[in-house]
Order: structure tokens, then C-alpha cells, then sequence
């Protein structure tokens, strides 16, 4: 088993030793496991957790009470400590529906939710998630100033487009938060074929379609989930640094990690989905998080700044909580959600049909769900199975 490990200085006063101590304590030396090929294993009472509450779980998952989950995987203290594989017939239960082979129909099983057979995993909106990795880099790097620059300049190949004083005033920051002010039609189902994200998908030329859109607000106000958005900042990528966006994440951010295989749907005109077409071994998303939970350092290698780490995942747009005390928020293309029973800082990727990445720095934690259900038989949700089962078992 491959166990590389990095000495890391971590913050704050924690007394180790009488050493510590004495001397007052203002950094603790500490070693993290960094995975190989494969990851470090231990189990769930080694690394503090309560190993019922979650043998409970895969037996309700293998149940089907969760519906369509394929993976679960869980990482404390950088051990895997569970890992789970559940067989789906995606075959049998796509077989009432139209099964057009291309990449857009969801209900394709060579298509969705995983890629031939293959162990790559459609990731949907975490897509999202990844592809504001990779721009934090390009940022990083000196290719775009700062999330508060101007981000039309970065659109004049594509001229004309509906002129409008109002995209004059957009920065980065309102896109990255999904308050650019363009109007996108989210008040029927992904199904009906009327959504703007199911035009844009069918659309030939995604970015000028995007682009095409009409603004309806100010841009930096109001929060309005945008996945033709998300195509434009992948598209920030590209004009920013001259290279397309899988290819700089693939040579800055999967490679550096171990990450050496993926899909990301390409469209017609050459463009990379940047908001749901990235497909990655459920192994490899766990990396994704484990960057994220070690502040953008992967052994010894700042891969993304520790400031652009902190700076996307901080919660920006809020929501209120509901009765349960759940509430959710959003960053820079991640989700912030919270709950009161639990009082930590959760960052969370989410994608459509039950893909979820969970980090959470101050219990040393990383989650991975991988699903797919779109077929309605869904008694439970793994998004409240992550903190009454996982937040809680931990002791």
C-alpha cells in the first residue's frame, strides 16, 4: 500500500506534549497520508467514528430505500474508511424511456450515469465545482486578474450580441455566484424540454447561445441558478489563458493529483460542458475534496492558492433555514450548506440526479456520493443521510 506522507504545519495551540505546552504553541508539526494509486485504508472506529450508524446505511443503500446510488465513499483524518460499490440495472430501468443514443439523453445507460461501462461517473453540476478549480488556477497563474474583473471583455470574439449597459457593470464574481442578472427559464422541469438548460443542450453553439440571452436584473443582486453561466466562465478559461478547459485542468489540476482519467462532453462547436459534462471515477472526485481539505496543497505541491480555497468556498448568497435548521448558500460555484445541530463548514459539490461531494476542514472530512436517480423511488436522501448518519456517527 502506497503511503506517501508530507510533514504539514497546521495552526492553532494544540496541546501535544508537555513540550507544546511549556512553550506556548503556536504551530503543531503533523503528517497527512497523500494517496498513490490507491488510497490509505483503516476503518471507522480507528479514525473516531461510530462504524453502526454507517454499516446501517449501505445496508438501507443496497436495500434501495436511497434509490439509485451507485458509490459511497468516506475519508477521515486522509484514511478511506468506507467504500462502497452498489449494483444499479440501469439497462431494465431506462427501458420505458426514450433511449436515443447521444450525449444528452439522460436516460442513455451507456451515457448515464456511467460512460460505457466504464468506472467514469457522470458528475453533472459538480462540474461546476471543478471547472471554478481550474479558473482559480488560471487566476493563480496571472492569466485573469481577480474574480472582480470586468467579464464581458473576455467575450469580444462572439460580438454581436443584445447590447445591454447592465453587462457593462459584471464582474467575475457575479457569474462565479450565479447572480449574473441573464435571464434563464428554471420554472418548468429539466423533463418538459422547455428549461433553457435543455435549449442550450441542444443548441449547436453553446457560448453564443448563452451570450444570446437577454439580462433581466442587475448583475451582483439576485441570486438565480445559471447553468449557460457556467458554460461562459469554462469559456473564461479558454480565452484567458489560450488553452480549452480540458486541457489546462487536465495538465494544472488532475494530473498533479494522480487523476489521469476522465471525460468531459465536448459540443458540436468545440466547447467544453463546463457545467455538468465531466465524468470522473468516484476514487478520483474524493481527490478533488481532498485538495479542497488540505487548502489546495496535494504533497507538497500548492496545486491552487490557499486564498482562491478559501475564497470560493466561502458562503456568499445565503439561504434562510428551513424547519429542520437546514439552510444552504453558495460560493464561487460550490454550495455552503449548514445545519444547526451540526455548526461546521460544510462545502459541498452538487449534481443533478445525486452526485455529492462533501469536504469538511474542521472534521478532517471528505464525502462521495454517487447517484442517479431519476426514476422516482427515492424513500430517503443521502443529502440528510450526510449529516444524521456520517456528521454523526463521528465521536
Amino acid at each position: 500500500m502506497n503511503r506517501p506522507s508530507l510533514s504539514y504545519i497546521l495552526p492553532g495551540c494544540l496541546l501535544v506534549s508537555a513540550l507544546i505546552a511549556l512553550t506556548g504553541c503556536s504551530e503543531v508539526e503533523s503528517e497527512y497520508f497523500w494517496p498513490g494509486d490507491e488510497w490509505p485504508i483503516s476503518t471507522p472506529a480507528e479514525q473516531g467514528m461510530n462504524s453502526g450508524p454507517i454499516d446501517s446505511l449501505v445496508a438501507e443503500i443496497e436495500e434501495g430505500i436511497f434509490g439509485q446510488v451507485d458509490a459511497m465513499m468516506i475519508i477521515r483524518n486522509g484514511y478511506v474508511v468506507a467504500n462502497e460499490r452498489f449494483e444499479q440495472d440501469y439497462d431494465a430501468l431506462s427501458a420505458n424511456y426514450d433511449t436515443t443514443n447521444h450525449q444528452y439523453n439522460y436516460y442513455h445507460p451507456d451515457w448515464h450515469p456511467y460512460l460505457n461501462g466504464s468506472d467514469l461517473h457522470s458528475l453533472q453540476s459538480v462540474t461546476k465545482s471543478v471547472m471554478s478549480a481550474a479558473l482559480g488556477i488560471a487566476i493563480d497563474k496571472g492569466y485573469i486578474e481577480s474574480a472582480s474583473q470586468f467579464v464581458y471583455p473576455f467575450f469580444k470574439s462572439f460580438e454581436p450580441y443584445p447590447e445591454d449597459a447592465r453587462r457593462d457593470t459584471t464582474r467575475l464574481e457575479d457569474f462565479l455566484t450565479m447572480r449574473s442578472g441573464i435571464e434563464w427559464k428554471t420554472d418548468t422541469t429539466y423533463e418538459s424540454g422547455e428549461h433553457s438548460t435543455n435549449l442550450l443542450e441542444a443548441s449547436d453553439a453553446w457560448v453564443p447561445f448563452v451570450l444570446s440571452q437577454p439580462m433581466d436584473t442587475i448583475p451582483g443582486v439576485a441570486y438565480e441558478y445559471n447553468d449557460g453561466v457556467s458554460v461562459l466562465l469554462g469559456e473564461v478559461v479558454r480565452q484567458a489563458t489560450g488553452t480549452r478547459l480540458d486541457e489546462w485542468a487536465d495538465e494544472h489540476l488532475f494530473t498533479p493529483i494522480g487523476i489521469d482519467d476522465f471525460h468531459w462532453k465536448i459540443t458540436p462547436a468545440g466547447e467544453v460542458d463546463s457545467e455538468g459534462g465531466l465524468y470522473l471515477a468516484t476514487e478520483d472526485l474524493a481527490r478533488i475534496g481532498y485538495l479542497f481539505l488540505r487548502d489546495g496543497m496535494w504533497n507538497g505541491e500548492q496545486i491552487i492558492s490557499r486564498k482562491w480555497v478559501e475564497e470560493s468556498t466561502q458562503r456568499i448568497v445565503s439561504g434562510p433555514p428551513n424547519a429542520t435548521g437546514f439552510s444552504t448558500g453558495y460560493g464561487y460555484q460550490w454550495w455552503t450548506p449548514s445545519w444547526e445541530e451540526y455548526p461546521v463548514h460544510v462545502i459541498q459539490g452538487n449534481g443533478y440526479g445525486g452526485q455529492f461531494l462533501y469536504v469538511v476542514p474542521e472534521l478532517d472530512l471528505v464525502v462521495v456520493f454517487n447517484g442517479w436517480n431519476l426514476y422516482g423511488n427515492a424513500q430517503k436522501s443521502t443529502v440528510a443521510a450526510f449529516a444524521d448518519v456520517i456528521l454523526a456517527a463521528i465521536e
